[in-house]
């Protein structure tokens, strides 16, 4: 994760929750402040405009409220009070936010406190219907700040029994035992890695003991053990229950498994309780060959980096080969027990995604899809041939509300082809284009086997007729369709309207944007001075003929 610095307001003592982050892994470049605890109000105010700081603020409600202070004390209270309330401290987070990110907790009641028992969910009475509704009013208010997170506090209480300390509360305020600041912390390295694009994508799986039990080579897929009236095939089923889960949330899912792949892959097709089927997984290695090979094609053919990856084996052997080939893949130690796949899974907390989009739920149908074109084009007499079969069609619309959240991943997400790796949030980017002299679009691609979603932006900007390719992003998944040409015509066009007579483009060099290097010269830009490029489009650059445009209405 790259440099940044965190600063942790509240109303109680942090600096255990400092500590567990000064000793996160994740977070060894984070810089990690505590404001003054009980002085959330004055702190926020106190945030420069200039501060680049993300802020994390957590707040005890009968601290920091009055009218649920009144409420908490079993004191009389109208819920127009309490909301206004949360209305004055939800301004005060938004009035200090500008672009900053701010992660904020949920507020919780003590779990040992009663309230009023049973009546404690009645409307107008208990206090756990009046905190929830704050809680959703809370919500409502900050969800039109995409800069702002909510973050659920009341998973972290159930991290220890018990949550609370009251001997360090009253001896130095810190109101929980370490174990919750331990899962704060956590949450916090992983909503963090989240925003700067870099949480994990693909989960690699083996098949024997791992998605189902038995070895399937030996028993046919008639005798695996899933589902049925036995707990372990239960436990079996749960687990690909919760792997599809997160498949609908846009995390993909992958096999990489020593086996006769026409056996393994006819018990994806034919066992009666199997969840996961073929067409969920958007690649295979079913072979007997070393993993580590295996999962080095595997990511060379869905065009992902190591450290993107999570790989799941029952077998320790196998794990500590792919860890040692591969640092950077999370290679977790698995349970030898499978009733606790489950739990193992949700523990690992490297699934945080900043935005949720149309393209993330569907992105398996997507990469399903790229194997159909990768079939076809090993068919194919041609180059050519493939690309006129394809039929590839880009809209370009220009960023509007619609599309900004997954502009934004694109942005932070996107490392082989972008030209300045330029790592903004969604509202910077928004207000970025919105500035004279500049444009940024969108473009989304389709072809003969579906819709792949937006996958590019070409950011633009001019000043005193010279024209700036600020940002060349493009999905990898298109790679090699003459889509990267038709962007770079697509810019020439909009510096055009501008009055550009010539394009200028910095390339800023990373450890894995190479490809996009060789984009500025197969598209004939020149190098003039190092990784900085230029190309004349007095006339136009032409579009490649295999590329049709389809342009929305601004």
């Amino acid at each position: 994760m790259k440099s940044s610095s965190l600063t942790l307001i509240s109303d109680f003592n942090l600096e255990p929750l400092k500590r567990f982050l000064s000793n996160s892994p994740a977070l060894k470049e984070t810089t990690i402040e505590v404001a003054p605890f009980g002085q959330v109000f004055q702190s926020l105010a106190q945030i420069s405009p200039s501060d680049n700081s993300l802020f994390f603020v957590w707040t005890a409600p009968e601290k920091t409220l009055p009218g649920f202070s009144s409420a908490y004390n079993m004191e009389s209270f109208t819920l127009e009070d309490c909301l206004k309330d949360v209305e004055h401290f939800a301004d005060a987070i938004i009035k200090s936010s500008s672009n900053k990110t701010v992660f904020v907790a949920t507020w919780t009641i003590s779990p040992g406190k009663a309230g009023y028992g049973m009546l404690d969910w009645r409307p107008g009475t208990g206090l756990r219907h009046l905190l929830a509704q704050m809680n959703l009013c809370l919500a409502e208010r900050l969800a039109v700040h995409p800069n702002i997170f909510l973050l659920d506090s009341e998973r972290w209480l159930h991290a220890a029994t018990p949550a609370e300390s009251p001997k360090m509360w009253y001896t130095s305020k810190v109101p929980f035992s370490p174990k919750i600041f331990e899962r704060v912390a956590e949450d916090l390295a992983s909503s963090m890695a989240a925003i700067q694009g870099v949480s994990r994508r693909l989960i690699v799986l083996d098949l024997d003991n791992t998605l189902w039990g038995n070895v399937i080579g030996e028993t046919g897929w008639e005798g695996i053990c899933l589902g049925g009236h036995d707990h372990v095939g239960e436990a079996y089923k749960d687990f690909q229950l919760e792997l599809k889960a997160l498949s609908n949330q846009g995390v993909q899912l992958a096999i990489v498994s020593k086996n006769d792949e026409a056996v393994a892959l006819e018990a994806l097709e034919k066992h009666p309780e199997m969840i996961l089927r073929k067409n969920d997984f958007i690649g295979w290695r079913i072979n007997w060959q070393d993993k580590a090979l295996n999962i080095a094609s595997l990511l060379d053919e869905v065009r992902l980096g190591s450290g993107s990856v999570v790989f799941i084996d029952d077998n320790a052997a196998e794990r500590d080969r792919v860890a040692n080939a591969f640092p950077e893949i999370l290679t977790p130690e698995w349970p030898t027990d499978p009733t606790a796949y489950v739990t193992a899974l949700r523990k690992l907390n490297c699934f945080n995604s900043a935005a949720l989009s149309k393209e993330d739920r569907e992105r398996k149908s997507m990469y399903v899809a790229e194997r159909a074109r990768r079939e076809a084009e090993n068919v194919m007499g041609s180059s050519d041939e493939w690309l006129a079969r394809l039929n590839t069609r880009l809209k370009v619309e220009r960023i509007n509300k619609a599309n900004s959240a997954r502009v934004a991943q694109l942005f932070n997400k996107t490392n082989q082809l972008n030209l300045s790796t330029r790592r903004l949030p969604e509202k910077e980017i928004v207000d970025w284009a919105l500035q004279p002299g500049r444009s940024l679009l969108t473009i989304s691609a389709s072809d003969h086997f579906g819709d792949m979603g937006l996958v590019g932006i070409i950011a633009v900007e001019s000043s005193e007729n010279k024209g700036y390719l600020t940002d060349f992003i493009l999905s990898c998944r298109v790679m090699g369709r003459q889509v990267e040409e038709t962007l770079i015509h697509l810019a020439a066009n909009e510096l055009s309207t501008f009055g550009a007579k010539q394009m200028k483009a910095m390339y800023r060099p990373t450890p894995r944007n190479r490809p996009t290097l060789d984009v500025l010269k197969n598209c004939g830009f020149t190098e003039h001075e190092q990784h900085q490029f230029e190309i004349d489009i007095s006339q136009g650059l032409p579009k490649p003929p295999s590329v049709t445009l389809v342009f929305n209405s601004d």
